[in-house]
């Protein structure tokens, strides 16, 4: 306390400065209620001159001069009418605090009764100044206090008890940061009256309730923070909601155009929706900022806008049509082009209206615009277009199968599509091992809610379930027609191949997309054997039943699951239903064709059929082997490196061989008799791994280099350039596959001079030179072989 004592004037000039600065930062605050805003800068200027004028009485305590005399009065007044007012203008913050943020009904009584209290006590003040009932000054100026000063602590503490109790009732009501000053404001004062009743000469009370004053506003000046960066925080989440609505909206819009275009044209079905996503998709791998390539999908989807300002009987022609009215579709680009090209915010839209068909030699429309000249959009846009159009149903043509589709492409490469974009187009192709990127028929992969009707047997068939390595389970549904009803009245599975997964009846179609009809099995265990070296059926009854059970429950509907999977050159299907279970091994005649399973029926109804592809691998001894293991290495000659059968794409690869220069690969390459395309060839591949096994440790790939001159120029591990020439003895792409499927002698030359590797090759009049130079130091590298349905033999290495 005599620390106190000694240095409470410092202290009190202190704290009276602290709560001027409040009181002005308070004025300039614009986030807190006007009202509430007010009073705490009165709270704070009366904290201010309450410690100011206190500070005075001390100063001229005992001074007999006529300042003195007044100064000690006047400051001795003030003291008790400031520290009474501070209690008022808290009362007032309280009461606004707990109408508007505490959102009660009316103000609690107590804090009226504390209007009325200290209002009664301003009172006996200035009656004080002229009775001496709470203080008198002795001869000396000295402050005295008179009989009634307990009063002057009295009325202020009952009032501070009441504000307590309230705050404590309704506490719940306001927020925690701004509770604990609360009680507080109350509570300490209240401590520090007590004690300085009893100890004269120490102005503890008045202290204390500035020190609250300053508590208060930090807690206020905290808390109106948290509450700014909330509404801040709702205002951007209000703001990227409204955002997203208007993307939502705007994709509604673009989609539900997209749709009526095609809706407006007979012979397209999702054509826009699908290239749109294949633009996005090739724009991915082009390296696009995902603002572009959302640019580019929404572009995709509008490309063919312009057809709406076409006549339907063009649109809608079946066949090919004449001169005039291609002429008259021709003008579909520039319609699109006038459509779009009001939409000032998205430029790109009308680009690719408008010139996704040029073409990349210049010959295209309707301004025959060459190479770079194309803006990037509509280059990207014309491939995944041209793609589409190739695989979906036309009036003047049938879907072109995937593989033929890609051929196209290739070909397509610097005439009609920009080099870059038709590389990352093929690319996708090569990953759609499953053919999803298609216009599917009505059946989808037998998925959803869909359903099959089915008279005469095969009438209706669906489209093929890709059959792999990975268990398929399928479920379905059948119910017999009760008119026709017999043992044959229920689903069937017919197990094929074919380039477009779809099955075909009709002999040119057979021989056009290379159909191949391994079996057909009906769901009680019963097959029809087609072009494979063996199957056999197991069937298992789970219970006793009659014919008769087994007619009434095709008649009331029969629940069948389905298990598939192949590996390597046997397909295994499992079928359990109520009464029976049945395993069918069946032993294919190719190990390279794929295999689908396409579902029809017999008087049945077909429906609630679902297909799952799951994520279990079967392993090589899953399925019994009823027939030898297809080799087509049986008999070929070994060199150095043992030979190689490849039955799909890089599914094998030889052993690797370190690069060192100089060094020179001859081998023997035959495609498989499946092999049809181009790229069904070899290919030799350079990498790094830390155990030289591809796809080892720190696996890193520089180039796969194809024997027919395709691959991926570049990547982040190396840069590669590949020089393509076509030698006089090269007649053309049928001549250069069938070569390969008689055979041909390959012979890679190798040379490493620093960082560049150099690979030299020329095969069936394809010449090929890389060169890859490596980015990083990246230690020894290897060379393996690989490709796609073919045999290597006769590996030497010198």
């Amino acid at each position: 306390m005599d620390f106190l004592r000694q240095h409470q004037l410092n202290i009190m000039l202190f704290l009276s400065g602290i709560c001027s600065v409040l009181a002005i930062l308070s004025m300039l605050t614009n986030t807190m209620p006007p009202k509430r805003r007010r009073t705490l800068v009165l709270l704070e200027v009366c904290a201010a001159l309450l410690l100011i004028m206190d500070r005075y009485a001390y100063i001229y305590r005992g001074n007999v001069s006529t300042t003195g005399w007044w100064m000690v009065r006047i400051s001795n007044f003030c003291v008790f009418l400031f520290s009474i007012l501070i209690i008022l203008l808290f009362n007032a913050y309280l009461k606004d605090l707990f109408l508007n943020e505490g959102n009660l009904e009316k103000t609690p009584k107590r804090l009226l009764v504390v209007d009325v209290l200290i209002c009664a006590d301003v009172v006996i003040l200035i009656l004080s100044q002229f009775f001496g009932w709470l203080y008198t000054f002795n001869q000396t100026n000295r402050y005295m206090r008179a009989p009634l000063f307990p009063v002057a602590y009295i009325v202020p503490g009952v009032s501070m008890l009441l504000q307590f109790s309230v705050i404590i009732n309704f506490r719940k009501k306001i927020r925690p940061i701004i509770r604990i000053p609360l009680i507080l404001f109350d509570i300490v004062p209240i401590v520090a009256t007590l004690i300085q009743f009893f100890l004269y000469g120490i102005s503890l009370q008045n202290i204390a309730m500035t020190g609250e004053a300053i508590f208060l506003y930090m807690f206020v000046l905290i808390d109106m923070n948290d509450t700014v960066e909330k509404m801040n925080r709702l205002k951007i989440e209000f703001l990227e909601d409204e955002q997203k609505d208007m993307q939502v909206l705007f994709e509604q819009t673009a989609l539900a155009l997209a749709n009526a275009i095609d809706a407006n044209n007979a012979h397209t079905h999702g054509h826009s929706s699908r290239v749109a996503e294949y633009s996005k998709q090739i724009a991915v791998l082009a390296g696009k900022t995902e603002k572009e390539c959302e640019e580019i999908y929404f572009a995709g989807l509008l490309h063919d806008i312009g057809k709406i300002g076409i006549p339907n009987s063009i649109i809608n022609k079946d066949g090919k049509l004449n001169e005039e009215e291609l002429n008259e579709f021709k003008k579909h680009p520039i319609i699109g082009n006038k459509i779009l090209s009001s939409i000032q915010n998205a430029h790109y839209l009308s680009i690719a209206a408008h010139y996704h068909h040029e073409r990349y030699d210049g010959h295209g429309y309707p301004e025959g615009l060459k190479g770079n000249d194309i803006p990037d959009v509509a280059r990207i846009v014309a491939v995944a277009d041209a793609y589409d159009g190739m695989t979906s149903k036309r009036s003047y043509h049938e879907p072109l199968p995937q593989q033929m589709a890609r051929e196209e492409i290739v070909k397509g490469i610097e005439t009609q599509f920009d080099p870059d974009y038709a590389k990352f187009m093929i690319h996708m192709i090569d990953l759609d091992t499953e053919y999803t990127m298609r216009e599917h028929s009505d059946v989808k992969a037998l998925a959803g809610k869909n359903s099959l009707d089915c008279k005469e047997y095969r009438g209706r068939k669906s489209e093929g379930i890709l059959i792999a390595e990975n268990i398929v389970k399928i479920h379905l549904h059948s119910t017999a027609d009760e008119k026709f009803l017999s043992e044959k009245t229920i689903p069937s599975f017919i197990i094929f191949d074919s380039l477009d997964a779809r099955i075909y009846d009709d002999e040119k179609k057979q021989k056009e997309l290379l159909y191949l009809e391994y079996a057909c099995v009906r769901m009680d265990g019963k097959f029809v054997q087609g072009e494979v070296r063996k199957i056999q059926a197991e069937t298992k009854k789970l219970k006793e039943y009659t014919g008769e059970e087994l007619l009434s429950a095709y008649k009331n509907g029969v629940d069948y699951y389905i298990e598939a999977v192949r590996v390597k050159d046997h397909l295994m299907l499992m079928i359990q239903n109520d009464f029976m279970s049945i395993q069918v091994i069946v032993a294919l005649p190719y190990i390279a064709r794929f295999s689908y399973l396409g579902l029809t029926g017999e008087n049945c109804r077909i429906s609630e059929v679902t297909v799952e592809t799951t994520d279990e691998k079967a392993s090589e001894n899953y399925i019994p082997r009823i027939a030898e293991e297809i080799d087509y290495t049986k008999g070929l000659p070994v060199g150095g490196i043992p030979n190689v059968q490849i039955d799909g794409w890089r599914s094998k690869s030889s052993d690797p061989v370190p690069v060192s220069d100089g060094m020179k690969i001859t081998f023997h390459s035959q495609s498989m008799p499946t092999a049809r395309l181009i790229w069904h060839c070899p290919y030799i591949l350079l990498y790094y791994s830390d155990d030289a096994k591809i796809n080892g440790p720190n696996f890193k790939e520089y180039i796969v280099l194809r024997i027919d001159g395709e691959n991926w120029e570049s990547n982040s591990h190396a840069t590669n350039k590949v020089l393509i020439s076509r030698t006089p003895s090269f007649e053309s792409w049928d001549a250069w596959k069938a070569m390969n499927k008689s055979g041909i002698d390959c012979e890679v030359l190798v040379n490493v001079k620093g960082s560049k590797i150099t690979l030299t090759t020329e095969n069936a009049g394809i010449a090929l030179k890389s060169v890859t130079e490596l980015n990083e130091d990246a230690g020894q590298v290897y060379l393996s072989l690989t490709g796609d349905q073919c045999t290597l033999s006769n590996i030497r290495i010198e």
